[in-house]
């Protein structure tokens, strides 16, 4: 294993010359003197998450410093969207702080109060602490520069998790291309009882274009022109996503089961010992390696790059969560003193050095390429520092929501083996065109 001044080396020498030198050095929050605030409670609406649960147990300690009391309220994933959406159409001050999606932040970006003056006042540098990547999320989109309406929270790359125990056994490698992975797989399934990869083509969120996308890209495809036309039909886009839809149908390399499977369902796969593989966000690596959660030890469990087209570039699917100020609440600076001081990369990276948690995600450029970060999760870090600096995410435009649900259908039926790929792409894109012109 690498000892800690050998991930330090690496990591100047990889990720941090790609972010520039200022970025490791951290900013600190600036909490303001005196304890202005005091007495005033922030309300948080939060998605569901261990990471959160670890913030609100740090409380005290922000607390003790502004006299600032804060109460979290959670909401289930599949929510999350709709009670933003109340909450901007009923323009109540009932949240101070809200966290949201960055494909949903174009619908939503009246919600949220410019922050701009306030990170000036704070002196925090947005661009020193995190990757561009995750930035696109916490910024409105409207051009004028970077309007800032949110602070990067929770951010995520995808990585092929596999059975280090039985590629070693069979002698095989983590795949560096798609068709590798299937190839694995029919090695898997011809001498052991498990599936090769775990796939999800279920509908639930979009999970099912996570992957998909990356086979877009990969071939040359995109999800719009770059005139903003509908373009997930092209010839490119057809080859695509046949590729992916034959690692189940054509090449039986996924459990039949995955036409139906969530991203839980495949991950479960894998931790119950019945699938060798699964493309998936790095922060399930928890999941995978939980004795509450999974039969697995971690050293059974490997990581590499995402699968890429082969000859092509690598691509890995970028997804973030931000906080942001409620623009209707009564009480903004004193959730700017929350949000300033829980965003510290100090207490990201304690969380991610913290052996009673097994948190793995981090969207600060110095917990990144952390040696001490990286020693404990075996370089997960450094390399996701690399693949962010040519991560893509979907276009950030109003009508994404909607965009995604009708792709996301259209690829649940076509997993299910009705209808044919062109036929169907071109009936979703022409859905797709008119919801763009609503």
């Amino acid at each position: 294993m690498m000892q800690r001044r050998e991930w330090m080396q690496w990591a100047s020498a990889s990720a941090l010359g790609a972010y520039g030198a200022g970025s490791a050095m951290a900013q600190s929050a600036t909490i303001k003197p005196g304890k202005p605030y005091a007495g005033q409670t922030v309300n948080v609406l939060s998605v569901v998450a261990p990471q959160f649960s670890a913030h609100e147990a740090r409380l005290s300690e922000f607390e003790a410093l502004t006299g600032i009391k804060v109460k979290y309220q959670y909401v289930p994933f599949a929510s999350t969207r709709e009670k933003l959406t109340a909450e901007l159409v009923a323009k109540t001050d009932q949240y101070d702080v809200l966290s949201a999606m960055d494909i949903w932040g174009p619908s939503l970006y009246n919600l949220f109060e410019p922050l701009n003056a306030r990170l000036a006042e704070k002196k925090i540098d947005m661009t020193a602490r995190y990757p561009q990547a995750h930035l696109r999320a916490a910024r409105d989109g409207l051009g004028n520069g970077p309007n800032y309406i949110g602070f990067p929270i929770r951010g995520h790359v995808q990585l092929m998790f596999y059975r280090k125990d039985i590629f070693a056994r069979l002698g095989l490698k983590a795949p560096e291309t798609w068709a590798d992975m299937v190839e694995a797989s029919k090695v898997i399934q011809s001498k052991t009882d498990m599936a090769g990869v775990a796939m999800y083509y279920g509908k639930g969120g979009g999970q099912n274009l996570m992957i998909w996308m990356n086979y877009l890209w990969g071939n040359g495809g995109d999800l719009v022109d770059a005139k903003g036309q509908v373009a997930f039909n092209s010839p490119q886009a057809v080859l695509a996503t046949q590729q992916y839809l034959d690692v189940l149908l054509k090449h039986k390399a996924a459990p039949a089961a995955s036409a139906s499977f969530n991203e839980t369902d495949a991950v479960n796969s894998v931790a119950q010992g019945k699938s060798a593989m699964v493309p998936v966000w790095w922060w399930r690596y928890a999941n995978l390696t939980d004795a509450k959660t999974s039969t697995l030890k971690p050293e059974q469990v490997g990581f590499a790059p995402l699968p890429s087209v082969a000859g092509k570039a690598g691509t890995t699917y970028t997804n973030t969560w931000f906080y942001g100020v409620n623009r209707n609440s009564a009480r903004k600076d004193a959730a700017m003193e929350f949000l300033a001081w829980l965003t510290q990369p100090e207490i990201e990276r304690d969380l991610l050095l913290d052996r009673t948690k097994n948190e793995v995600v981090a969207v600060q450029v110095p917990n990144l390429i952390n040696g001490d970060v990286n020693v404990r999760f075996g370089g997960m870090h450094v390399s996701a520092a690399q693949s962010l600096k040519a991560a893509r995410g979907v276009p950030l435009f109003a009508q994404w929501p909607q965009m995604s649900d009708l792709l996301e259908a259209t690829v649940n039926e076509l997993a299910s083996g009705k209808g044919d790929v062109k036929s169907a792409l071109d009936g979703a894109a022409q859905r797709a065109r008119r919801i763009m012109r609503a």
